[in-house]
């Protein structure tokens, strides 16, 4: 990456960080980057916004392409989600970054939004509801990509539905391959799948595993046998 582009991550990146969220720094930069390859006034959606932190990234990647970037959230209500509140402190984020002219918020259940959306996308960031039935239906918004063009995945290999939808939609696929991963958050592409790239979706299910089962220890209050065991620091899921 361009000198240029790494310092304007670094800006971008000390704001971002003070957003709450479960993006690390290195996804972050996987997110930049991918949107550094775009071409001019590009069309970026973001599927999971929260309160904005993979947002300011993904924003102003694009602002300084000249594009736009549409978040879909739909701010449920409730202990899990924020709703209002969230929303709320989404739109202050983005405006106290500027970029309320990049950022268009579609207040919006992904799977609703999909049906009736017009145009071309040339970057998909799903980091929406991670059961296997929303997973599925957020991966039909590449239908609207062409090839080459990328698309990120938060969560995979982490959350059991998610990767579950992977491997059904994926995996077999003839118009989806997989790239590479930062924690859990995968990049793949438009395009027809070798079988490198398949064998490589397979080489990350140890990694899925030893997550499910880190999972299941935090679930039984055994964070200190989850960091014996698999070295996993923190109260949080791995991501």
């Amino acid at each position: 990456m361009p000198d240029a582009a790494r310092t304007s991550f670094d800006t971008v990146w000390a704001t971002a960080d003070t957003v709450p969220g479960w993006l690390t720094q290195g996804q972050g930069r996987l997110l930049w980057d991918a949107a550094q390859e775009l071409g001019p006034q590009p069309v970026v959606v973001e599927i999971g916004s929260h309160q904005g932190r993979s947002t300011l990234v993904l924003g102003e990647a694009v602002r300084g392409l000249g594009g736009r970037l549409v978040a879909i959230d739909p701010f449920v209500e409730g202990r899990l989600f924020g709703g209002q509140s969230t929303r709320s402190k989404f739109e202050d984020n983005v405006r106290a970054a500027g970029l309320d002219d990049t950022v268009e918020l579609l207040a919006e259940y992904s799977t609703k939004a999909r049906p009736t959306w017009q145009g071309t996308i040339d970057l998909l960031y799903i980091d929406g509801k991670h059961d296997y039935w929303t997973l599925s239906d957020d991966l039909r918004w590449s239908r609207h990509q062409s090839a080459g063009s990328p698309i990120l995945v938060h969560d995979c290999f982490s959350s059991f539905g998610v990767t579950l939808g992977v491997l059904v939609h994926v995996l077999f696929s003839r118009r989806l391959r997989y790239e590479s991963r930062e924690g859990s958050l995968a990049l793949f592409r438009v395009g027809r799948p070798s079988a490198a790239d398949r064998m490589r979706i397979v080489g990350e299910l140890p990694w899925w595993v030893r997550n499910l089962l880190v999972k299941l220890l935090l679930r039984l209050r055994l964070r200190s046998v989850a960091g014996a065991l698999f070295g996993h620091r923190g109260p949080y899921d791995p991501y």
